[in-house]
């Protein structure tokens, strides 16, 4: 198996359509707590979304999962067979959790798989607490999840998401291998890249609308 097809995405890329889809979540789903799969792109959405209630910025927990797998005798990667669970919130994520308006942020959704996975086991964590709650106090501790994605690629997804958690995605892709500048060891060949990708109309043609 040969290497994939890249498409290189620029800082000011991921940071453009970041921006735009924070007014449309800001004014939909008002998050209080955000979960980073992919940490920079939620940094960057807290730079446009303050805490409705506060205006204070709205806090990041990481988590770290991993679905890859390398391809023997390339420097590609295939989607693997089961998500990895590297890093979570800790003993008492779902109690951190309870109550929240939960963004989780990543900034591609491949297969969806990573996201079923981070859903689902978020949701358990906070069904753990909810069920030591009194009766009367459950319905008030629950928590609303939300998903965005930088990039949502066109393609049939492996996973699902629960009908009651919203989605949103920046923008749609083909099923291209992209690359981000924060994984790229030289930035500058990284943009250059970039750049001619953008000159010869592959950008474009490769990004399509919400």
């Amino acid at each position: 198996m040969g290497e994939p097809e890249h498409l290189h995405m620029t800082y000011n890329d991921v940071h453009k359509t970041i921006e735009k889809s924070a007014k449309q979540i800001a004014a939909e789903f008002k998050p209080d707590l955000f979960i980073a799969i992919g940490f920079f792109p939620a940094r960057v959405m807290r730079t446009f979304l303050k805490d409705s209630v506060t205006k204070r910025n709205i806090p990041i927990y990481a988590i770290g999962l991993s679905l890859y797998e390398e391809l023997p005798g390339t420097t590609a990667e295939q989607i693997g067979s089961q998500v990895i669970r590297t890093q979570w919130l800790g003993p008492e994520s779902g109690k951190t959790l309870l109550g929240r308006r939960v963004l989780i942020v990543d900034e591609v959704d491949d297969s969806r798989k990573t996201l079923h996975y981070a859903v689902s086991e978020l949701q358990a964590d906070v069904e753990r607490e909810i069920a030591a709650l009194p009766e009367e106090e459950r319905e008030a501790k629950r928590t609303k999840f939300a998903v965005f994605v930088v990039h949502n690629k066109l393609k049939e997804k492996l996973g699902s998401l629960p009908d009651d958690v919203p989605y949103y995605a920046g923008e749609n892709t083909e099923d291209l291998w992209l690359d981000y500048p924060w994984e790229a060891s030289d930035i500058e060949d990284h943009d250059r890249l970039a750049d001619e990708e953008k000159a010869s109309g592959k950008f474009k043609n490769a990004i399509k609308s919400v």
